[in-house]
């Protein structure tokens, strides 16, 4: 019985070393992690996050470059052009990839991108600054409700998941607000924090980089935020909310099975990681787990929940 112990032991240990040595095989020379916008945005810093944890596992340089243009349009109509050999990754976000095809013709559809993981979302978050008279999320709808559209509200961009989440929040509330959209996260903030809007549409990354400066009045997730304990969710509040900016990574449509599930692994594999996670949260990022087995229905839901929203608001046909 120990011999039989000890040969199935070795043999564990030799396919775990196999496997290892065949993603060293696959990858022999840096990645090329493209994000489709320019630096300093949610997708850069979480890639940013990534870069050592995946030098630490699997020996190769995750080298970062940026290809912006139509709101990350420019980007995925690339995609299936570039390299399949595994060394050439693009990040990915929703609801982007699944609304500008519906709204026109924008280079690519959302069935050719080739989606192998998606690793976290920016839950949507109404934010005010410190000093705002808003103290809570009713203390705005009854604004909002006795003075219909003066409760402006900024956000990223129209079609975004910010312009969703504040369209689904009006109907819900029976209130009208005002989205005034804007270039990006930052000027948003920028916005919010120069007094042109009301509140906010953001997300909780912005209570994260923003600190005292700002305010959360509720958070669109199952549970609260552990960054931020006191706030609370939208569904606690009678809201059934729950959403923001998705994001993953997509290989050319071209790439192998063996090539997807190998990248499919490594960022599940640095997903997993105690460290990699609690800095994920750290900066306002909740944790997601979709990998490429999971990544087909995931998508079919998320389409039709926002295809249906998008519908409703006038924002596509």
């Amino acid at each position: 019985m120990i011999r039989r112990t000890i040969i199935k032991t070795l043999t564990a240990l030799a396919f775990t070393l196999a496997s290892s040595v065949s993603v060293y095989a696959e990858l022999s020379g840096p990645v090329n992690y493209i994000i489709p916008f320019g630096p300093g945005g949610e997708s850069d810093i979480s890639a940013r996050l990534q870069q050592p944890f995946f030098k630490e596992k699997f020996g190769q340089d995750l080298v970062i470059s940026y290809q912006p243009g139509g709101g990350g349009a420019v980007g995925w109509a690339s995609l299936n052009g570039l390299s399949d050999d595994g060394h050439t990754i693009m990040g990915i976000n929703l609801p982007h990839i699944i609304l500008k095809p519906a709204q026109k013709d924008v280079g690519f559809t959302t069935d050719n991108i080739n989606a192998f993981y998606m690793f976290h979302f920016t839950p949507d978050a109404i934010v005010v600054k410190a000093d705002s008279p808003y103290m809570t999320l009713q203390d705005l709808i009854d604004d909002a409700k006795a003075n219909p559209g003066a409760v402006t509200m900024s956000g990223s961009g129209k079609a975004s998941a910010n312009h969703l989440a504040q369209i689904k929040l009006d109907k819900m509330a029976d209130m009208q607000t005002t989205y005034v959209p804007f270039k990006g996260t930052g000027a948003s903030v920028t916005a919010l924090l120069g007094n042109q809007v009301k509140a906010q549409w953001g997300y909780t990354t912005v209570g994260a980089a923003q600190g005292d400066a700002v305010r959360l009045l509720a958070v669109a997730m199952e549970e609260r935020h552990p960054l931020f304990p006191d706030v609370p969710t939208f569904k606690e509040l009678g809201f059934d909310m729950v959403g923001g900016a998705y994001r993953g990574i997509a290989l050319p449509a071209s790439a192998t099975a063996e090539t997807r599930k190998m990248w499919s692994d490594m960022i599940g594999e640095i997903n997993a990681d105690p460290a990699f996670i609690q800095k994920m949260l750290d900066s306002g990022f909740a944790m997601l787990d979709v990998d490429e087995q999971r990544m087909a229905e995931f998508m079919k839901a998320r389409s039709e929940d926002y295809l249906n929203d998008a519908r409703e608001a006038g924002l596509i046909k």
